[in-house]
């Protein structure tokens, strides 16, 4: 029993790093997409947050559309921490 809490517990941990990550990361594409003030300490937080996420996705994906590169380099970690983390957890639950 004690051995199904902790996997549990872990299992919630990775849930909420994960959807984190990837919250923050849609936030940068929203405020990307939305023009917001790239002066703001706030958007700059965000920003370099999901620069520091998405390191393995930049410039995957090079169309000349900005709004839509956006989307797609930092859509598609998102999605990966998405898919790996909560497929993780769910592994853990059934132990």
């Amino acid at each position: 029993m004690r051995h199904r809490n902790t996997g549990r517990r872990t299992a919630l941990t990775i849930c909420t790093i994960v959807d984190t990550a990837a919250g923050l990361l849609v936030l940068w594409i929203l405020l990307f997409l939305l023009d917001a003030n790239q002066a703001n300490v706030f958007v700059k937080f965000v920003q370099g947050t999901a620069d520091w996420l998405a390191w393995w996705s930049q410039d995957i994906f090079t169309m000349d559309t900005e709004g839509l590169r956006a989307i797609l380099n930092y859509g598609l970690p998102a999605v990966m921490y998405l898919l790996i983390g909560h497929g993780i957890a769910a592994r853990l639950n059934r132990t």
